[in-house]
């Protein structure tokens, strides 16, 4: 006779795009699908800002994005008492929202009304070493001097291209492009620390959701304000709304905040080094912006960087023992 012999039963893991344990070249994985999504973020902005408030097309994203994830939330059961956030974590949510909900998308819908989305993309690309900088700052990740040598490496290249393209002479759209860094770093960090809670698609869902009540009102008053600009809008320009509101305020992040909590802030973040040239490869498809043989090499020289950046040592913190709903895992192919 036979006996069974029992079974360990296991906790499904909190990042909703992964159900088995991933090493950290998942979360690398996860993360470049997040980063090719946000790449095209600047040109499709600027197909929306050229005949939309470029205020209007920051806040209105937000909204539409806010009411897709209430919808999923929903769907998900995640709106009852015992599944939604606690305590401390609402004011996390909160400084997320500042900083991927309202801040990048609204200092960025600014500077794309000024420069093209070239110029944007060289300035953005500052953001992986911001983001490591908050990550250390707010989170207990230690990157090692190695990885710091890596990322301070890549960012130099971003600021060496941007030079050598003539960019480096700071105009009135820099400092916006600056603010969207500092805000868009702050969100990231701090949403990648709680996604770790929470998960990465309620992380990105609940801060959208915080955030509606606040930006509804605005929105609807920016609507009235400039009614027959928005009702002359060409289906150009409200594809590019669609995009930015859909797929970088929404879908991307799913990816992204999932990313960040299988790999560490700090490391997944050093794929945002490669978004400046991902972009730079949909403005020439989309806004017929130039492409050459250097900004090639360059890209080649970042994604080097990246691959160093991979080996360095980082000393992630362990996830908060905060206990996460047992929900189904959302498999990318269900995503859409």
């Amino acid at each position: 006779m036979t006996t069974k012999r029992p079974t360990l039963a296991t906790s499904r893991p909190a990042s909703p795009l992964l159900a088995p344990a991933a090493p950290a070249s998942g979360g690398m994985l996860l993360g470049f699908v997040g980063v090719a999504i946000f790449s095209q973020t600047l040109p499709f902005t600027r197909m929306a800002v050229a005949e939309l408030d470029p205020i209007f097309v920051a806040l209105a994203r937000a909204v539409l994005a806010a009411v897709l994830a209430l919808v999923l939330l929903a769907w998900r059961g995640a709106l009852s008492a015992g599944r939604r956030p606690r305590g401390g974590q609402w004011p996390r949510l909160a400084v997320t929202a500042l900083g991927v909900v309202a801040g990048f998308p609204l200092f960025s819908s600014l500077a794309m009304r000024e420069v093209p989305a070239s110029h944007g993309a060289i300035v953005i690309g500052l953001l992986p070493l911001a983001t490591a900088v908050f990550a250390a700052w707010l989170g207990r990740e230690r990157p090692s001097p190695a990885f710091w040598l890596s990322a301070v490496a890549g960012s130099a290249l971003v600021v060496g291209f941007a030079v050598w393209q003539g960019a480096g002479g700071l105009q009135h759209a820099d400092w916006y492009l600056f603010a969207a860094v500092v805000l868009g770093a702050l969100g990231y960090a701090e949403g990648g620390k709680l996604s770790r809670e929470l998960g990465g698609l309620e992380t990105i869902s609940w801060a959208l959701a915080v955030s509606l009540p606040v930006l509804a009102p605005v929105v609807a008053w920016l609507a009235l304000h400039d009614l027959p600009a928005i009702a002359a809008a060409s289906p150009r320009a409200w594809g590019g709304m669609a995009y930015v509101s859909v797929f970088s305020m929404f879908v991307g992040f799913l990816f992204w905040y999932a990313g960040l909590a299988k790999g560490g802030v700090a490391r997944v973040g050093q794929i945002q080094l490669l978004q400046p040239f991902l972009t730079l490869a949909g403005g020439a498809l989309i806004l017929a912006e130039p492409l050459d043989a250097p900004t090639i090499a360059f890209a080649v020289a970042v994604i080097a960087v990246v691959a160093l950046g991979r080996r360095a040592a980082v000393q992630q913190s362990a996830p908060a023992r905060v206990p996460a709903p047992e929900t189904p895992p959302i498999l990318p192919g269900r995503i859409h």
